[in-house]
């Protein structure tokens, strides 16, 4: 076989799991992870099911891969919001921004972030643990930041980041249960930016 041959095998079956990745995703939002079948998996992909069974010996391994992977794409997409940005109000606008977006474009991702598979996933357990752990990780680290350079009030930044954490994802969820989340999404992130420097204390310029 040559290697352009194989090559072209390569990306047919990486084109195949990564429809079914994202159909499985979508599957999970609408149906719930318990009602969600297999065959739901493979018809919304539109693969067979022996390519579900080539990639992963069953459902729960699928989500549990999927939950690590898409957990991972949004820490990295809020830290990108956050890095290299001069100021707190617009290291916490862009994050939101972005987290933001992500749930108004991709709105199964957060759906399974947040609500997926909660209590039905035994496996599921710690890597929910590790991502709030993470979450909150990237949250804090711009208020210690301003911490250090006095302009936020003198607080407890991990107890501050806990709570911006909690409530920007239930403000985003509640935002996503709207009949158009997209023409909301400007001024929710407006809004979260204006809460979050209020929750801090920010007394900066």
């Amino acid at each position: 076989m040559s290697y352009r041959s194989t090559e072209r095998t390569r990306k047919k079956k990486d084109a195949k799991r990564t429809a079914m990745m994202q159909a499985a995703v979508r599957v999970f939002a609408e149906k719930g992870y318990h009602t969600a079948t297999v065959r739901d998996i493979v018809s919304a992909a539109d693969v067979a099911v022996g390519t579900f069974y080539f990639y992963f010996p069953d459902k729960e391994t699928l989500f549990v891969h999927l939950y690590e992977e898409t957990a991972e794409f949004v820490l990295q997409a809020i830290k990108q919001g956050i890095k290299g940005r001069a100021t707190l109000p617009k290291q916490i606008s862009t994050a939101v921004q972005a987290y933001v977006n992500i749930g108004v474009y991709e709105p199964a991702v957060v759906h399974l972030l947040l609500v997926g598979g909660v209590g039905a996933v035994p496996a599921l357990i710690e890597r929910r643990a590790r991502f709030r752990e993470s979450l909150v990780n990237v949250w804090q680290s711009p208020l210690d930041e301003a911490l250090e350079k006095g302009l936020i009030l003198p607080q407890n930044t991990r107890q501050s980041a806990e709570a911006l954490s909690g409530a920007i994802d239930e403000v985003l969820l509640h935002l996503l249960d709207k009949m158009d989340p997209q023409a909301e999404a400007s001024a929710t992130i407006v809004e979260l930016t204006d809460f979050s420097l209020r929750a801090v204390a920010f007394v900066g310029v």
